[in-house]
């Protein structure tokens, strides 16, 4: 817990590489940890201390639909402008390369936009780690 402001929560969390706990890992460039602050909402208004370990939990659903918006939806979006611009340009492949992938700036902008909107769909909770 780093920081406590009402019903909202500062959380510190330690994102590992999956071989973080291996015993060569000094050896090893693929062994990484990153810290990272997200924002949770205590919405059951219990008692935490500023330093206490906490457990974050989310529902597996949301892995779900945040792999969807940010691999699949895009993968698609481009596959397909590709081959509608392919079609349309007579097979130039650089302008249709360029189109495929100048699709992406809406799709980003439009997820930028909704930020505030994703942030109340992807909430996640508390246990306590004692």
């Amino acid at each position: 817990m780093e920081n406590i402001d009402g019903p909202r929560l500062k959380v510190r969390i330690v994102q590992s590489s999956a071989c973080s706990a291996c015993s060569i890992k000094g050896h090893c460039s693929a062994s990484e940890q990153k810290e990272k602050l997200i924002d949770v909402y205590n919405g059951e208004n219990a008692a935490y201390r500023i330093g206490e370990q906490v457990m974050v939990v989310g529902a597996a659903s949301l892995g779900r639909k945040a792999v969807v918006l940010a691999f699949v939806l895009p993968f698609v979006l481009v596959i397909a402008a590709l081959f509608v611009a392919m079609r349309l340009t007579g097979g130039n492949e650089a302008v249709s390369a360029l189109v495929a992938l100048g699709v992406l700036l809406p799709f980003y902008l439009i997820i930028y936009m909704c930020r505030e909107r994703l942030g109340r769909t992807f909430t996640f909770t508390l246990e306590s780690n004692q």
